[in-house]
C-alpha cells in the first residue's frame, strides 16, 4: 500500500511538471498554449505502467538524500574516528533533527586485498573495528551510514577493490554490515559501458536483503539522467566538484538541462556540497546552497562537521532553504530566464507555491527582475513574497514581476504564494 501510494506521488508530481512547465516556458510542445492530461487516456495508462516498472523499487529516496560524505574535506585520510565523531557531532549541532541522516565513507576504507572467501575486508590500520560496528555506532545515533565501491575492478583510489564480477557478494556483504546507502563510482573498468555494469549492481541489491539507497557516480558520462531511474535513486549529471566559484556554477549548468528526468525516487546529483571548506566567500557559499536546494538535489555535505564556524552553521541549517529541497511535489527548478550574469530559477512547491532564485553571476551588482510569464504564474497574480535567507515576508504584495538589486556572486530567494 505504502509503494502504490508513493508510486502515484512520482506520478502525480510527473504531470504536473508536464503541465506547469509547460505554461512557464511560453506553452505546450506543437505551439498549443495549454496542457491538459485525461487520466483515462492509453497514454496516461502506458505513463504509469512504465514509472512502476522502471523505478528501482526500495522505497527510498521520496524526497533527495541529505547527509554527510567524507571525500570532498578528508579524501584518503578517513579513519573510523573521523566517522564516529561525525555521527556525534551531526546531532549534537542539531544537524539530525533538520534532515541530515546519511554518514557516508568515501574511497579508500578497505584492504587492498580480500579476505580468502573473497570479501571486502575494512582496512585495518583505519577501520579496526570494522564496519558493521561502525554502523552499529551510527544506528545508535539515530543516523544512516553510507559505503563506497565501484563498478571496476579496483575504485578511483586504487587503494581497494572495486565489485566488479563481485557485485552480489559485495551487496550480501554491505546489507550483513547494515549498510544504508551506497555510492557506485566508475574508475578502473573492463571498458563495457556504464549501462552494461551498473543493471548488475541494482539487481544484487535487490536482492542482498535490505534497503541501500543506489548513489550512481558516473560523473555524466554516459547521460544517466536519461537511464538512472531504472537502476538508482540518484544520478551524478557532472564530473567532480570543487571549492570554486566556476566550478559549482558549471556543475549547476550542466545539471539543469535534466530537470524533468528528476522526480521521487530518483534525483539528478551535481555532486557534494562544499560549504565550510574555506574556498569560497559567505555569499558564494550561500549561492551554492540556494540552488542545490532548490535543484532537488542530494544535500550531502563535505566539511568537517566537527568544526562548523558561525557562517557555516548558518547557511546548512537553514530550515526554509531545506524545505524547498524537500517539498514533497519533487519537482526540479529550471533556470527560466538568463540575461547574461542575471539569472532566473524557478520551480513549482505544495501549496500552488513557486520558489525562486535570483542569482548575479558576475562581478557588479544586477538589478535582477522574475517575470510572472516566466515562471508559470498567471500574470494578475497577487503574490506574498518571503524572503527566506532574511526569514522575513516582505511587506508589499507582488504582481506581475519581483524585482531585487543583487550583488555580485550573490542571490536572492524567495517563496511566493499567490494571495488572489
Amino acid at each position: 500500500m505504502v509503494r502504490r501510494l508513493w508510486s502515484d506521488g512520482v506520478l502525480l508530481a510527473v504531470l504536473i511538471a508536464c503541465v506547469w512547465w509547460p505554461l512557464a516556458t511560453g506553452g505546450a510542445p506543437g505551439g498549443a498554449s495549454k496542457a491538459r492530461v485525461d487520466l483515462r487516456s492509453p497514454k496516461y495508462l502506458h505513463y504509469k505502467q512504465e514509472y512502476r516498472r522502471n523505478l528501482l523499487s526500495n522505497g527510498l529516496g521520496v524526497t533527495p538524500p541529505m547527509g554527510w560524505n567524507s571525500w570532498n574535506h578528508f579524501a584518503c585520510a578517513v579513519n573510523e574516528t573521523i566517522i564516529r565523531e561525525t555521527a556525534d557531532a551531526m546531532v549534537s549541532t542539531g544537524l539530525s533533527k533538520l534532515g541530515y541522516e546519511y554518514v557516508n565513507i568515501d574511497d579508500c576504507w578497505a584492504e587492498i586485498a580480500r579476505d580468502y572467501n573473497g570479501n571486502l575486508v575494512a582496512k585495518n590500520t583505519t577501520f579496526p573495528s570494522g564496519i558493521k560496528a561502525l554502523a552499529d555506532y551510527v544506528h545508535g545515533k539515530g543516523l544512516k551510514l553510507g559505503i563506497y565501491s565501484d563498478a571496476g575492478y579496483f575504485t578511483c583510489s586504487k587503494t581497494m577493490p572495486g565489485s566488479l564480477r563481485r557485485e552480489e557478494q559485495d551487496a550480501k556483504t554491505f546489507a550483513s554490515w547494515g549498510i544504508d546507502y551506497l555510492k557506485y563510482d566508475n574508475c578502473n573498468n573492463d571498458g563495457t559501458k556504464p549501462t552494461v555494469r551498473y543493471p548488475i549492481m541494482t539487481r544484487a541489491l535487490m536482492k542482498a536483503g535490505r534497503p541501500i539507497f543506489f548513489s550512481l557516480c558516473e560523473w555524466g558520462d554516459l547521460h544517466p539522467a536519461l537511464w538512472g531511474a531504472k537502476l538508482g535513486n540518484s544520478w551524478r549529471t557532472t564530473n567532480d566538484i570543487s571549492d570554486t566559484w566556476d566550478s559549482i556554477m558549471s556543475r549547476a549548468d550542466l545539471n539543469e538541462p535534466y530537470a524533468e528526468l528528476a522526480r521521487p525516487g530518483g534525483w539528478n546529483d551535481p555532486d557534494m556540497l562544499e560549504i565550510g571548506n574555506g574556498g569560497m566567500m559567505k555569499h558564494e557559499y550561500v549561492v551554492h546552497f540556494s540552488i542545490w536546494a532548490i535543484s532537488k538535489a542530494p544535500l550531502l555535505l563535505g566539511c568537517d562537521i566537527r568544526n562548523l564556524d558561525k557562517d557555516t552553521a548558518e547557511i546548512i541549517s537553514n530550515k526554509e532553504v531545506i524545505a524547498v529541497n524537500q517539498d514533497s511535489l519533487g519537482i526540479q527548478a529550471k533556470k527560466v530566464r538568463s540575461e547574461g550574469d542575471q539569472e532566473v530559477w524557478a520551480g513549482p512547491l505544495t501549496g500552488y507555491r513557486v520558489a525562486v532564485l535570483l542569482v548575479n553571476r558576475g562581478t557588479y551588482r544586477y538589478t535582477v527582475i522574475a517575470h510572472w510569464d516566466d515562471i508559470g504564474l498567471p500574470l494578475d497574480t497577487v503574490v506574498e513574497a518571503r524572503d527566506i535567507w532574511e526569514h522575513k515576508t516582505l511587506k508589499n504584495t507582488f504582481v506581475r514581476n519581483i524585482t531585487a538589486t543583487v550583488d555580485a556572486h550573490s542571490c536572492k530567494m524567495y517563496i511566493l504564494k499567490p494571495v488572489s
